[in-house]
């Protein structure tokens, strides 16, 4: 990369990292409050709504936030066309929910999600004000900026939702933490990006993206679909106390993936479309990219999952442990997810929109097949794994299903890849197997050395800093270029 691409690119990484960090701990913070005063029963509520609202957050995008990043020329015109389009869509999806929230709740059988849904949907038409100013942000990479938006409405929101569960308001609490998010982050778009719209609206923008975002759109659609079946399918075929244990334990796993991914994210794709068509330079940065991705994700998702038992406990108590034992198999295949959003960030900076599309369908499919026959056709087995009796419940089953397809998807991933940049299976498993195996390793010795440590409170921070002393060690040893330039550039910084 030149040079002032790579800085630019440094610099998003960097406030990417604390952003994307900065969220997790606060999200963790209020997380932990909120779980050692609600009931699992309330989380359910929420969660059973959940995949709704995400449904209609990628309509209300209807694809052209990811149109206008990958627009080469994008103007004043444009950016005004996608937000009234998105404001309007916006709206008459939110008429439609809530005169739709009697059969959702008839479908849960839960007589609340009537008045609770028509209320939570409201967030996102509130959300639609700001999709064209964050995107506006993006596409120029003002990482400072998005931080300094998603950190204030973090603590705006996150202090109201706790003070009305701390006033008895429970479930509608969490409600309005996410209404209250949702209309800070407009409020902060507008005033940070300086755009504003105007009343003249040209239809010929969204004519000339639709191809694009259409199939944007039905790939977001199946992309949450997948992200939030489990929700749907607990729901229905369990009670709200199981979904709220999944939606506890998947809550924890996402703040560890999530902060990676979108910390990867939210530089991937607009410097992929600045390397533009030159194959080789494309190749050459994405393969930095990707290792530096392996890097960071491993070590932490294997080490979170390692510590599962022990972060529940400590930090939202045992009544959660249950969700621990589920968040352990979540965290492995968490650490794939951010290797499968820079795959994917690639192949739609190529304008290949349709190939990104299929794929998540085609993943999807895969997906709920695999869990149904899980729950119908497997059910509970007893195993003998490495010398130990496991019980293997059905969420249990449906939960590795669910897994073991989303680590075997990154091959997929990789095969359309190699079509657009030409880099090989064998030169990809250089980029990622040293990281892989070591944090693995790390992992492993880490938990053989604390085995006989009792003292949960104890065995937590032993655990983190002894699994991140041993990656770090061996990779020094082992000569890693990764690691030297990230202490490299730290070092540079500091001395400016």
């Amino acid at each position: 990369m030149s040079n002032t691409l790579k800085d630019k690119t440094a610099k998003g990484l960097m406030w990417g990292a604390v952003n994307n960090g900065a969220t997790q701990v606060l999200n963790a913070l209020f997380g932990i409050i909120l779980a050692r005063k609600l009931s699992e029963s309330d989380y359910g509520l929420i969660g059973m709504l959940m995949i709704f609202s995400l449904i209609a957050t990628s309509l209300q995008d209807s694809g052209f936030v990811t149109a206008l990043t990958n627009r080469k020329n994008a103007t004043h015109e444009d950016y005004n066309s996608v937000f009234w389009f998105n404001v309007s869509v916006s709206l008459c999806i939110y008429v439609i929910f809530y005169f739709c929230a009697p059969l959702i709740a008839d479908f849960y059988d839960e007589p609340l999600l009537t008045s609770l849904s028509r209320y939570y949907f409201f967030g996102f038409f509130i959300a639609s004000f700001s999709i064209v100013p964050r995107a506006i942000l993006f596409r120029k990479l003002k990482q400072k900026e998005l931080a300094v938006m998603g950190l204030s409405s973090l603590i705006i929101s996150g202090v109201t939702g706790v003070t009305m569960v701390f006033q008895g308001m429970a479930y509608w609490g969490l409600a309005t933490q996410t209404l209250t998010f949702n209309l800070c982050v407009s409020l902060f778009s507008w005033y940070l990006s300086g755009w504003r719209p105007s009343t003249r609206v040209a239809m010929k923008p969204i004519r000339e993206m639709f191809a694009f975002s259409s199939k944007m759109l039905l790939t977001n659609i199946a992309n949450q679909i997948n992200n939030n079946i489990f929700s749907v399918i607990l729901g229905k075929l369990y009670n709200k106390s199981e979904v709220g244990f999944y939606n506890q334990a998947n809550k924890w796993n996402l703040m560890g993936s999530n902060t990676i991914t979108g910390m990867i994210q939210g530089v991937a794709q607009p410097v992929f479309v600045q390397v533009g068509d030159d194959t080789e330079r494309l190749r050459r940065t994405f393969r930095k990219m990707l290792r530096f991705t392996c890097f960071i994700c491993f070590p932490a998702m294997f080490g979170l999952s390692l510590v599962a038992p022990e972060f529940i406990t400590i930090l939202i108590k045992d009544k959660w442990l249950p969700s621990a034992y589920l968040m352990r198999m979540l965290c492995v295949g968490g650490a794939f997810l951010p290797i499968a959003a820079l795959y994917y960030n690639l192949i739609i900076s190529r304008g290949k929109s349709n190939v990104y599309m299929w794929n998540i369908i085609s993943q999807g499919i895969t997906i709920l097949l695999a869990i149904t026959a899980s729950y119908y056709l497997i059910g509970e087995v007893n195993i003998d794994l490495f010398g130990t009796h496991t019980h293997l419940t059905a969420i249990k089953v449906m939960i590795l299903s669910y897994i073991t397809i989303n680590i075997s998807w990154t091959a997929i991933w990789h095969h359309f890849l190699k079509r657009e940049i030409g880099l090989s299976y064998l030169d990809a498993a250089k980029d990622i197997t040293p990281f892989l195996v070591t944090a693995a390793m790390s992992v492993i010795v880490t938990y053989l050395v604390t085995s006989t440590v009792t003292n949960i409170y104890l065995m937590l921070p032993l655990r983190v800093a002894l699994t991140m002393m041993v990656y770090l060690v061996v990779l020094w040893n082992l000569k890693a270029n990764i690691l030297r330039e990230c202490l490299d550039y730290l070092i540079k910084r500091k001395n400016r």
